[in-house]
């Protein structure tokens, strides 16, 4: 009966990788050339800015809440940004140079720092003070980005897609250094450094601690002393400075901006965090978990795409994925209190 038990247990576990792991067999089924180191550097690549804002929405998961938020801030703060650092002779600049002279990268970027930290306070606040269930708080602070995105958009940029970046802030976000064959994006080690200081964070401070704790019982961490309200929004506010950072890095690596940016991007998050083993009931999950998710899912993304999948297949298979995970998650919550 026992080792019945730990068999099952073990397949809620991993079932979810064998079945990743058979998708990407057919992906390479069908493709053979898909397993190029190219095609490996390029996935990294593109993972290393959603692995910066996984890092914040999953403190959010762990709290035992979740933020549907993240892909419209992250739109904000890109569009922000790259209305900012378009270089003084391009033609379709926003701003004169009258207006807005050459500004070094760390200007736009604290100041989109300071909106979203602004913003995302302003959520947690919701949350911790009021009670307001964090996905319905979220679907205002969601409909409220957008809606700043859009005016400033529409407003200030005249609709007009933001590009002709300064040649620092494109080499910042699309530079690589080369080893031997091999070409590693400047992002990697943004979102390696990133990874590093949130792992210090989760593991190694009170607050990571105190974290945990709330979304594993908040009323028993609440007895214990700890002050759940201000911790809420401390990690709603680490969680809109990670936004920022990975926006700005973003609009910087795909060479361009606009309203629409960051559409899909809380669903991809959301899915990697819960496929990396970060548990949708709270108080569960580790970030090399969450880096291994953003990977894996990106791999899938980027295979899918490889093979010629239509984009709305593609929807369809990320949809079975995320209930598989969460059904899965589900499931291993309910054989633990058992």
């Amino acid at each position: 009966m026992l080792k019945s038990k730990k068999i099952v247990d073990w397949l809620y576990n991993y079932s979810l990788y064998f079945i990743i792991g058979a998708l990407l067999l057919v992906i390479i089924a069908i493709e053979p050339s898909f397993v190029r180191v190219s095609n490996f550097t390029t996935i990294l690549t593109q993972s290393a800015t959603k692995v910066i804002y996984a890092c914040g929405i999953a403190g959010i998961i762990v709290l035992g809440g979740t933020d549907l938020a993240l892909g419209r801030e992250v739109g904000l703060a890109a569009v922000v940004a790259a209305s900012l650092l378009q270089a003084v002779d391009y033609s379709q600049r926003v701003f004169s140079a009258d207006q807005v002279p050459a500004l070094p990268l760390i200007v736009p970027l604290l100041l989109v720092m300071v909106i979203l930290g602004i913003i995302c306070a302003a959520h947690g606040f919701i949350v911790a003070h009021w009670g307001v269930a964090p996905f319905v708080a979220s679907l205002g602070v969601q409909l409220i980005s957008y809606g700043l995105c859009l005016q400033y958009f529409n407003t200030v940029c005249n609709s007009n897609p933001l590009s002709g970046f300064t040649k620092t802030y494109s080499k910042f976000c699309q530079g690589t250094i080369r080893i031997g064959n091999i070409s590693l994006s400047y992002l990697m080690f943004y979102a390696i450094a990133v990874v590093a200081v949130m792992w210090v964070i989760w593991n190694r401070t009170t607050l990571g601690k105190n974290m945990f704790a709330i979304g594993g019982n908040r009323e028993a961490a609440k007895v214990c002393g700890v002050n759940v309200k201000r911790t809420i929004i401390i990690v709603y506010i680490i969680a809109g400075l990670l936004y920022a950072f990975g926006g700005v890095l973003e609009a910087g690596r795909t060479g361009s901006a606009n309203s629409t940016m960051g559409a899909d991007y809380a669903m991809d998050a959301i899915a990697a965090c819960v496929v990396g083993g970060v548990s949708m009931k709270g108080g569960t999950g580790t970030l090399p978990g969450v880096v291994i998710g953003v990977i894996i899912f990106q791999i899938i993304s980027y295979g899918l795409i490889y093979i010629g999948v239509s984009p709305d297949l593609q929807y369809v298979v990320k949809g079975l994925i995320i209930i598989v995970a969460v059904v899965l998650d589900n499931q291993k919550s309910l054989r633990k209190a058992a």
